[in-house]
């Protein structure tokens, strides 16, 4: 069974995106670091190795993005981030989930987090403000699992992580989330 990879990403609709970050520079501005964020992950992650599939929301944007053509695609389940993970992570299989907010993210990091899975039950890319960029498991992994995490919070890594025995650890990424972490991600973006 080929190993998938799953990006959780939104329709760059005006405003509806990277909110915090319109916030600091604008919405137009916003909505064009973000279409620029997306397509930089989704581009770089790609791999024959492994499968990669756009989880996107809302459902009615489906094959209707630009940036999203050619690219196997699937709706979100509604609700927090607790039921969108459990959605994905209910199928057998290595599977990583990754969002669109680290554009840092390449190729050779999925490629760590799936051999890290031969050795771990679990893998986390950790974020530098307490979540995380990447999880991934060998589904499927139970759907409770995902309940009482606090999301968008300095603990919400620790949250999950404290769920799991076993536990693999990547390199820290930054996610885009206001005009001072896109500096620190400008000042060090990574491969391109």
């Amino acid at each position: 069974m080929k190993p998938i990879v799953y990006i959780f990403t939104k329709a760059p609709l005006m405003g509806k995106a990277k909110t915090r970050l319109a916030a600091d520079i604008g919405v137009v501005h916003a909505q064009r670091i973000y279409k620029a964020m997306m397509s930089r992950v989704i581009r770089n992650v790609q791999s024959e190795k492994w499968d990669t599939v756009l989880a996107v929301t809302p459902a009615r944007w489906l094959s209707r993005v630009r940036e999203w053509r050619g690219m196997p695609q699937i709706r979100q389940v509604s609700g927090s981030l607790s039921p969108r993970l459990a959605d994905v992570f209910k199928i057998k299989g290595p599977i990583v989930v990754i969002g669109t907010d680290c554009p840092q993210v390449t190729a050779q990091d999925i490629d760590h987090a799936f051999k890290a899975l031969k050795h771990h039950k679990v893998v986390f890319g950790p974020a530098a403000d307490g979540g995380f960029w990447l999880m991934g498991a060998i589904g499927p992994i139970p759907a409770d699992l995902f309940d009482n995490v606090r999301w968008s919070h300095e603990n919400t890594l620790l949250d999950l992580a404290d769920k799991f025995d076993d536990i693999g650890v990547l390199r820290t990424l930054t996610d885009v989330d206001d005009l001072e972490t896109l500096r620190e991600v400008r000042a060090n973006p990574g491969p391109s």
